[in-house]
């Protein structure tokens, strides 16, 4: 009789166990579901700042005179650049900067016995800012007209860059989120269920790439000040729970 008893209470512990098992297993995978997207906002756009620098330099024996001669010749560059429409607030003249200029001296048997001094060499560089692109543009390329003033002047490629980028930012934020809530709601159509509350956002990188270039994404962004045309772009991740 003991027996039997014993046996009846350890066949209803295991349908116990067993019942608390298979409803441990049913709930621990009844979770919510989860959808997660990824939306693209582009926008392409034409710089409305140029920025270009250029350099100049004079050397002689004498540091005087070098210092002189400098200033003769940024006499002329500014007035060139003036009449070619550049706005005394758009020119900006640097610090000059001065270094002695040296050559090795060797003995007839090759050793070496010091620098000998060939003089100081004076140079000042320059920035153009403006709003003006295609006038700036047109200048930089046009500055070898000063080699007929007697003026070697040394050219850099134009920056370019963009004003409203915070305004523009936040457009492209606004359509990659547009664009991740459409593919949202698609997904859950799709499945059969309708799309739940929002749980999370998660802004990507902010790029901006030249048009028509072979410049690739940065994990850390990319910021291309070489073209005048540009393309922005940026992802927004979303998370929704799904109903």
């Amino acid at each position: 009789m003991k027996n039997n008893f014993t046996a009846i209470i350890f066949s209803i512990a295991i349908v116990i166990a067993a019942f608390l098992l298979g409803n441990s297993i049913i709930n621990r995978n009844n979770t919510d579901g989860i959808i997660s997207v990824t939306g693209l906002g582009k926008a392409d756009f034409t710089s409305d700042l140029i920025v270009w620098e250029g350099s100049f330099s004079n050397e002689s024996t004498n540091l005087k005179l070098a210092y002189n001669n400098l200033e003769k010749a940024k006499k002329i560059i500014s007035d060139y650049l003036f009449s070619k429409g550049i706005k005394p607030n758009e020119l900006v003249f640097k610090a000059v900067t001065s270094r002695k200029n040296t050559k090795a001296k060797y003995n007839n048997e090759g050793k070496y016995i010091g620098e000998q001094f060939l003089g100081y060499i004076l140079t000042q560089s320059l920035q153009v800012d403006s709003n003006d692109v295609e006038k700036v543009e047109k200048i930089s390329r046009e500055i070898t007209e000063l080699l007929n003033k007697g003026i070697e002047f040394y050219s850099q490629p134009p920056r370019y860059y963009y004003t409203k980028l915070a305004d523009l930012k936040l457009e492209m934020i606004s359509k990659a989120t547009s664009d991740a809530k459409l593919r949202a709601d698609n997904i859950a159509t799709n499945s059969g269920g309708k799309l739940g509350n929002l749980i999370s956002a998660k802004m990507g990188i902010f790029q901006i790439t030249g048009q028509n270039s072979k410049e690739d994404y940065s994990w850390g962004g990319t910021f291309n000040t070489a073209s005048k045309l540009k393309t922005a772009s940026i992802t927004m991740k979303l998370t929704y729970k799904a109903d």
